[in-house]
């Protein structure tokens, strides 16, 4: 048995990829899933279809690769979705909350001006905001009829996507998450390692509905015979970013990768010292190995991939994503139309859950052409906003290359604008998959099939590099009007 299987649960879609034993891909399968937008700014998810489309997927691709003997399951998934079910009978009390929802914007902001954000930030390196999923898990128990008492009770228990599937894979055996996704609920303290009570009881939830946390490899439980034939050792799990860092092989300090799903999010590695961003970034666990954690500086980008989806799904003006460049190509170069995709409030370094997107430069002549390139570029600014944070916290000690993974790291057009507009290389890995990559080494390298850290470095591999090619001014120009219509868009 020398093939993993990686699950990798997103925000719109599943996917199962197995490895074999040289850590190539032999066979994968994708499911996407109904998004619900019950009120404006709420995004939610029916826990059920997160569960389906795991098992249907898994299957598939077992089946795709003839029937590979699998000897591990590696898990990355969405990070701070927030579930809450039954513990006898796993049943979901609600949808799950999504990490792009905003509903409890109005908690945070009390909770801020009650002076409480300086006491998460010590304790968890994040900042109040309805991103994370403490408030989400607040609102649940407030708002799901009786189901305060339920869980005051012991009846209930919360998790983030991971924690869900090992519950439902392993038949309701195991209760339990991983340091990287346990660092995201901002209800943890990353520096002790361990739930922090004060949080807990300020959001008033009890400790005992939390998962046990573990390392990203260890041992998480077995599957149920009747789901895949035989019991299977889950034995790795890490929050997609972490994952897609891990599958980067980004294990120095100073390290930077960026991952473009439906969101963005860039992180670089900061070593066995947390650091306390001064320009509002997040200070999360990168991994975290034999009871070691690793730590990182993020910075969040809530809408990348998910402008092109609103190009396709919402202006009708696609109907698949590779359409976009061609049409970016095509736009007028006289035309200097900015999208700032706000479509859920601004991630960091802003950090406005208010505020919403807009459209700025439109004249009678801007057609899709144009609002496809805007949306394109949007990527690239954000990105530039990120790094330049990030830079201003560690002392300009970065890498002056950025590892680029995800779906829309495939454009080349937005791929040269991003090296364009932050005037650095940019390396894209022959493996794009670096988030099921990471998933799958973490599991295979504790099933002893994997090579250690340093053998998994050596293995990555460059598929194509991007060089800075525009001039200082236009590169000037062109982030000059971004900050100005994010200004006009967070003053709106």
């Amino acid at each position: 048995m020398t093939h993993i299987l990686a699950i990798d649960q997103g925000t719109t879609s599943t996917r199962a990829i197995i490895f074999d034993a040289s850590m190539t891909a032999v066979a994968s399968s994708q499911e996407e899933f109904l998004q619900h937008f019950p009120d404006s700014g709420w995004v939610e998810h029916d826990p059920s279809d997160l569960w389906s489309t795991t098992i249907e997927t898994c299957r598939a691709a077992i089946e795709k690769s003839g029937g590979a003997e699998i000897a591990a399951i590696g898990i990355t998934n969405q990070r701070e979705t927030t579930l809450v079910w039954d513990r006898k009978t796993g049943t979901p009390i609600h949808n799950a909350i999504v990490w792009q929802d905003r509903r409890t914007s109005t908690m945070c902001q009390a909770l801020k001006a009650d002076g409480f954000e300086e006491t998460v930030t010590d304790r968890t390196g994040l900042l109040l905001d309805p991103y994370f999923s403490g408030t989400k898990l607040a609102w649940i128990l407030d708002n799901v009829e009786g189901a305060r008492s339920r869980a005051n009770a012991g009846e209930l228990v919360f998790g983030t996507v991971d924690t869900w599937l090992i519950w439902n894979l392993t038949g309701g055996r195991q209760h339990l998450t991983d340091a990287t996704n346990a660092a995201r609920t901002m209800l943890y303290d990353i520096r002790k390692g361990r739930w922090s009570r004060t949080i807990c009881e300020r959001f008033d939830i009890p400790l005992a509905m939390l998962p046990e946390i573990r390392d990203c490899a260890s041992d998480f439980g077995e599957t149920r015979p009747d789901l895949f034939g035989r019991p299977i050792p889950i034995l790795g799990i890490a929050g997609d970013q972490q994952a897609a860092s891990v599958g980067q092989a980004c294990f120095q300090p100073g390290m930077l990768k960026s991952t473009y799903g439906t969101g963005c999010f860039a992180l670089i590695n900061t070593g066995e010292t947390p650091v306390r961003s001064q320009n509002r970034l997040l200070t999360t666990i990168a991994y975290q190995l034999d009871g070691k954690p690793t730590y990182a500086l993020e910075g969040s980008i809530f809408i990348a991939g998910a402008v092109v989806q609103w190009l396709r799904d919402g202006l009708k003006i696609i109907r698949e994503a590779k359409e976009t460049q061609p049409l970016a190509e095509a736009a007028d170069d006289a035309q200097n139309v900015v999208l700032v995709p706000a479509f859920t409030g601004l991630g960091a370094p802003y950090w406005n859950a208010e505020c919403r997107g807009a459209v700025f430069g439109l004249t009678r002549g801007s057609g899709p052409a144009e609002l496809a390139r805007a949306a394109l570029e949007s990527v690239g600014y954000q990105t530039r906003d990120l790094l330049a944070a990030m830079q201003a916290d560690i002392g300009g000690k970065g890498d002056a290359v950025l590892r680029v993974d995800g779906g829309m790291s495939a454009s080349d057009y937005t791929m040269q604008f991003l090296s364009d507009i932050i005037d650095a290389r940019v390396d894209r890995p022959k493996v794009l998959e670096t988030t099921a990559l990471g998933a799958a080494w973490l599991a295979g390298s504790r099933a002893g099939i994997y090579p250690d850290m340093d053998g998994f470095a050596e293995t990555w591999a460059l598929e194509r590099s991007f060089e800075p090619s525009m001039n200082s001014e236009d590169r000037d120009r062109k982030y000059a009007a971004w900050q100005r219509a994010v200004s006009a868009t967070m003053s709106f």
